[in-house]
């Protein structure tokens, strides 16, 4: 085979659906290329004495047909593509050799100038498929894969659709704050965003990235007018997405976790506009997370719950059952329950719950402002006072506060 500096491999992509493809050895290298085989929807040949478990899994498994023996002169009639992958190098010769014959392309695993093809590094994101070839470098051709996968991920690496975009409106949980902390799909939606209607606790700063041509809304200064908050907010998700555009409704933490992102998309699917939901990270368990408490500790809590505080025990609007939730022995994360707090303690001591019941207060959680004030019911409320504590804040009551790098219990 030629030198690669003096003719470089010619990509193509193989359709291999429904054509016979032969594996040769049932080790790791087999394990890592078989899946994306079995996606391709080969009709894939195993030969091999034995193989890893995961190998052996997709056999089971019916994805592929497992022929339990060495190599033998003739396995690779009629196949389309070869992977030799044996640890015996007379086999990989003689079934390089036999490849040669019969005009199948080869790829070897112990040999790469003796292939008649390179398998590149490749990696997908939605639709796309990224196959990059460097020689005979495979680290660098799978960084250079990662880096154009992840662009292409989180939006830092714009490809245009020039075919038409079907307009609707995607809800997407912008997670805590950190904007690292959005998921890969969500970053993607907002870079092809062109309309984005923000939450005052979504992510902020990943609206500085999104480009010039791009309406920015406050959801907050929608002129509500005769309409309530909520309803002026699904108008304007509706009459963007009718004129064409593609919107995303950008949310703090996830759309359906006290984000009303139900009701948003119930009337989207009233008029009639195609509507997709990205999860988000919830700051009832991130925010705890990121000061080090974890919501669930074995031998310490074996639930946790979130309640939502935005109204006082005794609101005749609450439907928290504070009695039940008095008696549970996890976890409670309240949130939005600032500045009712108080009552929230006084309401859990009077059905049982101990004074002595840690708390912590994390506020701005993830984001540069964050900072963690701990408490026990029976002085939360003048803590929070004292060290002013203020909105957005995650609550955490219950024994695992105590639990931590930073001094803490440990139960076996």
């Amino acid at each position: 085979m030629a030198e690669h500096a003096e003719h470089p491999a010619y990509p193509v992509g193989l359709r291999l659906t429904g054509r016979r493809v032969v594996v040769l050895g049932g080790g790791q290298v087999a394990q890592r290329r078989l899946p994306a085989l079995i996606a391709a929807g080969a009709d894939i040949v195993l030969v091999s004495p034995d193989a890893t478990p995961s190998v052996e899994a997709m056999a089971e498994a019916g994805e592929i047909r497992w022929e339990r023996r060495p190599y033998a002169e003739g396995d690779l009639s009629d196949a389309w593509y070869a992977l030799i992958a044996t640890p015996d190098a007379e086999a990989n010769e003689c079934a390089s050799a036999e490849a040669e014959r019969s005009r199948t392309w080869c790829v070897r695993s112990d040999d790469a100038s003796a292939a008649t093809a390179w398998t590149p590094a490749t990696g997908r994101s939605e639709g796309v498929t990224v196959a990059v070839l460097t020689g005979r470098d495979p680290r660098r051709s799978a960084a250079v894969r990662d880096a154009i996968v992840e662009g292409l991920r989180d939006g830092t690496l714009a490809a245009p659709h020039h075919r038409t975009r079907t307009p609707g409106v995607a809800l997407v949980g912008g997670g805590p704050g950190d904007p690292d902390l959005i998921t890969v799909r969500g970053r993607r939606l907002l870079a092809e965003a062109d309309v984005v209607i923000a939450d005052r606790l979504g992510p902020r700063d990943l609206l500085d990235e999104l480009p010039p041509h791009v309406e920015v809304i406050d959801a907050a200064k929608i002129p509500y007018g005769r309409y309530m908050a909520q309803e002026a907010i699904n108008n304007a998700l509706i009459e963007h997405a009718k004129a064409g555009k593609a919107v995303v409704r950008l949310k703090g933490g996830d759309p359906f976790v006290f984000g009303r992102g139900m009701e948003e998309a119930q009337a989207l699917a009233e008029a009639g506009i195609p509507c997709t939901v990205v999860p988000g990270i919830s700051s009832s368990i991130s925010v705890p997370g990121a000061v080090g408490i974890p919501v669930t500790h074995r031998g310490v809590a074996h639930e946790f719950t979130v309640i939502s505080g935005h109204v006082a025990p005794d609101d005749e609007r609450s439907l928290v059952d504070w009695a039940s939730v008095a008696r549970l022995r996890g976890t409670l994360v309240v949130l939005m329950g600032v500045d009712k707090i108080g009552a929230i303690a006084q309401t859990l001591i009077a059905h049982g719950k101990s004074p002595e019941t840690p708390v912590a207060l994390v506020q701005e959680g993830t984001t540069a402002a964050q900072r963690r004030v701990d408490a026990t019911l029976a002085t939360v409320a003048e803590t929070v006072r004292t060290e002013d504590v203020r909105p957005p804040a995650v609550i955490v009551i219950g024994e695992v506060v105590t639990v931590g790098p930073q001094g803490a219990r440990r139960d076996a």
